[in-house]
């Protein structure tokens, strides 16, 4: 695979905190991938990456640096746009810098059953430091704790928001991480006999 360009973009560093939790050659869904930067990182560790974002030209680039990693074309926030990985799961979603909530159910289904989702992305606060600034851009105080609800059987592995520094830029960020995991298939979602008496009679 050619290099990495020294000037490309870092990977998350909430990404690097927590990528030794996905095992080897994790199959690893990328939502809004842009020019790929985690893509070319963890295709780089052995994962095998997809990637979905709307810009051809970051892709057709990111096809020529990362030829193994599958790259979706598809812009998630047209009005009943299909969603481009229907039918599929993943070891591992990562979503930064990006927020559409319609996508929410497509996101939290495709992570399988004991998956990993780190989900990283702009916070209420942030339109006093810069871009993006309208609401429907910004996580909402505890909206990621609520997606992954406890309730609902996620275990979160760990959580922030608050303000974060921008590397050459005196103005920091208001940012909101999660990093959580999926529950394995639990009694209630099993066939209905599963939890009768077996007697091992024909």
């Amino acid at each position: 695979m050619p290099p990495m360009s020294a000037c490309a973009p870092s990977p998350s560093d909430w990404l690097l905190r927590w990528q030794h939790l996905l095992p080897p050659a994790s199959r690893i869904l990328d939502i809004a991938c842009g020019s790929g930067r985690h893509v070319r990182h963890l295709a780089a560790l052995g994962h095998q990456l997809t990637g979905i974002d709307r810009d051809s030209a970051a892709l057709a680039s990111l096809a020529a640096a990362c030829p193994q990693a599958e790259l979706l074309e598809a812009d998630l926030e047209q009005p009943q746009a299909p969603w481009p990985a229907a039918g599929r799961q993943f070891d591992a979603v990562i979503v930064t810098n990006y927020l559409w909530r319609p996508l929410w159910a497509q996101i939290l289904a495709s992570v399988q059953a004991g998956g990993l989702l780190l989900y990283e992305t702009f916070s209420h606060g942030q339109a006093d430091y810069g871009r993006p600034s309208r609401p429907e851009f910004l996580l909402q105080p505890g909206e990621l704790l609520q997606q992954c609800a406890p309730q609902a059987g996620w275990q979160v592995i760990a959580y922030e928001n608050g303000l974060l520094p921008v590397p050459g830029r005196s103005q920091p960020k208001v940012v909101q991480r999660i990093a959580a995991r999926k529950p394995h298939a639990s009694a209630a979602q099993l066939p209905a006999d599963w939890l009768r008496p077996r007697d091992n009679k024909p």
